[in-house]
């Protein structure tokens, strides 16, 4: 007689009992898909992330900017440092051999008996600054325009990159010349079929102190979304760089014009000092996102040019000034009253939330230390200095500008170590 034949599910746990393995093997792989399978289903792309959880990417690799040949070393902030004395090279070049420089910024030849403001080098916390190599300078430059757009300031730092490099052009492969009123200025390196431009726009946006000549008005207009008005003549430049804060800081308030310039009734509206310089800063943006191709061109921008008019900000007397200083201010903390740490902020508002590359030239702090090197009365004076300045030379004092060769050859080194090493 045959024995009965097993139920199906006697069988079942028979055969279930005898497959360990399987189970295990069945255990393991629901386990890893509860563990990975939401990251294993985004890289196929099969599945929308889960809001708000944290899912691992892939690790985007750092954009290579143009022109750059090298990096920064990790954790060095070039902005961040000292001044050295350095008699072996400084300066970079010597003000008689540059022809360039403005009799506004030729300290020597108006007078200065001293050159100690010459002899200084910016050192950086933990790391070195490249050193200013002119040729490679030259040769990135072939074929190529470079620009500088702002006010007086920046006017200075564009003669002090010429300075830099015309001694490797022969005389006769090199001119400069003066456009639109002297709006522009173009220096033209032949042989290298290449371009420095400077292009007066001191608030950037349309103003009515555009004129690069008559330009001292007090009650000073901005024009409201009227960047394209300079920015036609910055089309098609390979590097350019940008500054503008002084000629905001009129007050408290700023008067902005909606509309032309040309119209009889003009709408004018009063806002303040850092909602105007914020308009202004978000048009240089959108400018350079809608004009420069960010993978051919770079764009820069110079933080504010301290003035040192105030001698009580560093433990001077009442009434002091830039006048007669031949001394830094030591205090790795100072930062004086006319640089306004509001607009500053604007600055990294403005810089934080856009999301095109304009390399930040934070040249503030480390030239707030300067007092030392600004032109005072070294300079050709605008008219004859009248007996009463002369006998109190702290009142026509230049406090803003600086003398060349000097400080702004420093921003230039600055500018060619983020060009180059970003």
């Amino acid at each position: 007689m045959k024995p009965p034949l097993p139920s199906s599910s006697s069988a079942v746990l028979r055969k279930a009992r005898l497959s360990p393995y399987l189970f295990t093997l069945l255990a393991f792989i629901v386990f890893v898909a509860i563990l990975y399978g939401e990251d294993f289903m985004c890289i196929f792309g099969q599945l929308e992330p889960i809001p708000g959880r944290a899912i691992s990417r892939p690790v985007k690799k750092r954009e290579k900017l143009p022109f750059a040949i090298g990096r920064t070393e990790e954790r060095c902030n070039i902005f961040s440092g000292r001044w050295v004395r350095d008699e072996l090279t400084r300066p970079l070049y010597e003000e008689s051999e540059c022809p360039y420089i403005q009799p506004q910024l030729t300290c020597q030849e108006h007078g200065r008996p001293d050159r100690e403001y010459q002899k200084w080098r910016w050192q950086p916390h933990g790391c070195d600054l490249p050193s200013f190599n002119a040729t490679l300078m030259l040769e990135t430059l072939r074929g190529k325009r470079m620009m500088f757009v702002g006010d007086s300031l920046n006017r200075g730092q564009y003669v002090s990159m010429i300075c830099l490099l015309h001694r490797l052009i022969p005389e006769q492969g090199k001119s400069m010349k003066t456009y639109n009123n002297d709006a522009l200025t173009v220096f033209r390196a032949k042989d290298y079929n290449a371009s420095i431009e400077f292009y007066w726009a001191p608030f950037l946006l349309e103003s009515n102190s555009d004129n690069a000549v008559v330009h001292r008005i007090s009650d000073r207009i901005v024009r409201k979304g009227s960047i394209n008005k300079h920015g036609k003549h910055w089309k098609g430049v390979d590097i350019l760089v940008f500054n503008t804060y002084l000629w905001w800081m009129t007050g408290l308030e700023m008067k902005v014009l909606k509309g032309s310039f040309d119209d009889d009734e003009k709408q004018i509206m009063i806002v303040s000092t850092e909602d105007a310089y914020r308009m202004g800063m978000r048009s240089m943006f959108r400018w350079a996102r809608k004009n420069m191709d960010r993978k051919k061109t770079r764009v820069f921008f110079t933080s504010m040019s301290p003035t040192h008019s105030k001698g009580i900000d560093w433990g001077g007397e009442p009434g002091e000034n830039c006048y007669n200083q031949t001394s830094m201010i030591e205090d790795p903390t100072y930062w004086g009253s006319d640089s306004r740490k509001s607009i500053m902020k604007v600055i990294g508002e403005v810089f934080t939330k856009s999301k095109y590359p304009i390399t930040f030239l934070n040249i503030t702090q480390l030239s707030s230390y300067r007092k030392d090197a600004h032109t005072s009365i070294y300079k050709k004076q605008w008219n004859p200095s009248t007996p009463e300045q002369l006998a109190n030379p702290v009142s026509y004092a230049d406090c803003v500008h600086w003398c060349l060769p000097g400080l702004q050859d420093t921003w230039n080194e600055l500018l060619f170590a983020k060009l180059f090493y970003p």
